[in-house]
């Protein structure tokens, strides 16, 4: 029995190890891809190596295991930006809205809601996405995983969603789209990269213009999502000033990816409602095991107030709303106002 008992621990002991090992190499995703690659199960990394430490606190191990522990709840504590968020109003307000409408905050800003879905390119309940386009209404969709199948079923969205940008991939499963029900901005060309991973578009939200973009990433190493992230670096480069970006990035706030994005449009990453990623064979109880890797990022005057997990739509990531407003900017004195506007460069030559 002793024995028996003797070589539970020891296994648990390794395994808290092993455990530890890929826990750390998570941190150092920056050096290369595969440390990345930990880093996105960082909490199941966390919860598995604490599970194998507590019965070692009882053991000749209580040193290593309490160091372990306290390593866990430190690890666990840098995704505490993926969990669910408190929201500022209730959500089923934006839910009631009339078609054309938006909601309205206190402070008389204008609310307006961006639906971010990954279709699933094979997805068996189409009619589940339409129906909660049609009860939700957002002003903006964000798509990923536009297959040939869903470009005709997204035709039936033509009337209410006349502003759309497809973007196909090459092996015409995994595409991109935007669509909105808000003009695109006068005189911008909306535009797709080289391989159908990210559609932008300037809308126009009541008068402000918003680079709006639809983003896929790959999966992480040893699949190719750090070039690919290198691929798109011009189109995050180039987004405007006023920017904000959602999609399906196949890696979690925290991972050293989803940093690189945010460095290289100069963006704020929103905190996560929790995973919206889980294996389509796997029951949706399951969803605490998940991942979550749909993100949503913004600069400039976009002022965000709440992301949330919608129902699921027969794909195997939950749908993203996102409920934002815009910033007014601000207004400048007077005297500041007539010092600007006081003369006015043409040509090379300054006149009053």
């Amino acid at each position: 029995m002793a024995r028996v008992r003797n070589m539970i621990t020891s296994a648990a002991f390794v395994a808290m190890l092993v455990l530890s090992v890929a826990l750390v190499a998570g941190f150092f995703g920056t050096l290369h891809p595969a440390f990345d690659s930990f880093a996105h199960f960082r909490v199941h990394l966390a919860v598995l190596m604490a599970l194998c430490a507590l019965p070692l606190l009882a053991t000749s191990f209580r040193l290593q295991a309490a160091t372990a522990l306290l390593f866990a709840v430190a690890a666990f504590a840098t995704t505490s930006n993926a969990l669910p968020v408190p929201r500022l109003w209730p959500v089923q307000a934006a839910y009631e809205a009339n078609p054309g409408d938006q909601l309205v905050h206190p402070g008389d800003q204008a609310v307006y809601r961006l639906l971010q879905m990954n279709l699933r390119f094979n997805n068996p309940t189409p009619e589940k996405v339409l129906s909660l386009i049609g009860r939700t209404q957002p002003d903006v969709i964000t798509l990923n995983e536009v297959s040939d199948m869903w470009e005709a079923k997204l035709g039936h969205l033509a009337s209410a969603y006349p502003y759309r940008i497809l973007c196909p991939y090459p092996n015409g499963v995994f595409g991109v789209a935007l669509l909105s029900r808000r003009p695109f901005a006068a005189g911008t060309q909306s535009r797709c990269d080289r391989r159908g991973a990210m559609a932008t578009a300037t809308v126009d939200f009541g008068g402000t213009d918003v680079d709006v973009a639809a983003v896929h990433l790959t999966w992480p190493w040893p699949y190719n999502q750090s070039w690919q992230i290198g691929g798109l670096s011009e189109e995050f480069v180039s987004l405007g000033e006023t920017s904000i970006v959602a999609g399906d990035c196949n890696a979690v706030p925290w991972s050293a990816a989803v940093r690189r994005v945010a460095d290289l449009g100069k963006l704020t990453v929103a905190p996560s409602p929790g995973p919206t990623w889980l294996s389509i064979e796997l029951p949706d109880f399951l969803r605490f095991a998940g991942l979550p890797i749909d993100q949503v990022f913004s600069k400039g005057a976009v002022l965000i107030h709440s992301v949330s997990r919608l129902e699921g739509t027969g794909s195997d990531h939950l749908p993203l709303m996102v409920e934002f407003s815009l910033r007014q900017e601000e207004k400048k004195p007077l005297d500041e106002d007539k010092t600007a506007t006081a003369s006015v460069t043409q040509n090379g030559k300054t006149r009053s």
